[in-house]
């Protein structure tokens, strides 16, 4: 099911030349982890800013949960739809919890819903609230403030997430660390998430499904480990690195790569990987125990499988672009 479709949206801005956002059309299915891709004003920032009208489209429309966000009230959309962006923008006089507090507070709930929530997301960011709660956010570090920006937007349990570089002001280590924790909290809560990036690592590592962005077109939609393998131009092949596979192997997780068990299917023996880890893990197994394949385990559940014929087969493909 889908949870936003795009239907030939477009953004045409006042005096601009060039449309920002052209024709796109794309769905994004409940649950799904969705990365937009691509160059500074290639129109993926403006992509975003459309499903909670922070920009109306000129052309086109958006369907949030099968219904034209055209008629939601904008306040009663935006209720329903977190965000977060780099800059953070927490408010400086309140303390952590009442930035977490801030949506619950709109949304009309009691201080007896809204204590227990922020001491659940507080603890699900892995700050513990007895000692973060009346923190300011002055009194944080870059990530930590990051974070809290995350439990405020997950606060009142949106069906959609929007996050606009949420980790492009961070260094590179305390990046790592929040892809990480945003990669744990998706697989727990399951969010319908839309994450702009320009960083092709990030969207590698992060996404379920890219959109890459052009000059205001989308120029591909699919999955990091088809995008890596089968880029359909020279565009997409040097914007996402191709040529260095096996470095790009060790980013893509392997459920995004992986063939879904067959209703027939039998285990026989086979070594096993875990669905979140990397392509170039699941690669070095296949070859050191010289198996034509792998089952992939959710915990200790089969999900699916992993050959070897498959990533050669697409890593050949890649040759014809």
């Amino acid at each position: 099911m889908s949870a936003i479709r795009f239907e030939e949206v477009t953004k045409q801005f006042s005096g601009m030349p060039r449309t920002a956002v052209d024709g796109c059309s794309f769905d994004v299915d409940e649950g799904a982890l969705v990365v937009l891709l691509g160059p500074s004003g290639c129109g993926k920032t403006t992509l975003l800013k459309m499903v909670n009208r922070l920009y109306e489209p000129t052309g086109g429309r958006i369907l949030f949960d099968g219904s034209n966000i055209q008629d939601f009230k904008i306040t009663t959309l935006r209720k329903q739809i977190g965000y977060v962006i780099q800059q953070v923008g927490l408010f400086p006089h309140m303390t952590v919890a009442q930035n977490v507090a801030v949506v619950p507070k709109l949304l009309g709930w009691s201080r007896e819903q809204t204590d227990p929530r922020i001491d659940e997301l507080l603890t699900m960011i892995k700050l513990p609230p007895e000692e973060y709660r009346d923190r300011y956010p002055s009194q944080l570090s870059g990530g930590q403030q990051q974070r809290v920006g995350l439990a405020r937007a997950l606060a009142g349990d949106p069906k959609v997430m929007l996050m606009d570089e949420p980790f492009g002001a961070i260094d590179a280590i305390t990046r790592t660390s929040l892809q990480d924790e945003m990669l744990r909290l998706q697989r727990k809560l399951r969010k319908t998430i839309l994450f702009v990036t320009h960083d092709v690592e990030e969207a590698l590592r992060m996404a379920d499904k890219i959109v890459v962005m052009d000059k205001g077109h989308i120029v591909q939609y699919d999955t990091p480990f088809n995008i890596l393998t089968q880029p359909v131009s020279r565009f997409v092949h040097d914007l996402v690195g191709a040529d260095d596979m096996v470095r790009q192997l060790s980013l893509v997780r392997v459920e995004t790569a992986m063939v879904p068990i067959p209703d027939d299917y039998r285990r026989n023996g086979e070594p096993t990987i875990g669905c979140q880890d990397n392509l170039r893990a699941a690669l070095s197994l296949l070859l050191r125990t010289d198996t034509p394949a792998l089952t992939v385990l959710n915990e200790h559940d089969a999900v699916g499988i992993l050959t070897l014929d498959h990533i050669r087969s697409s890593a050949i493909g890649k040759e014809q672009v």
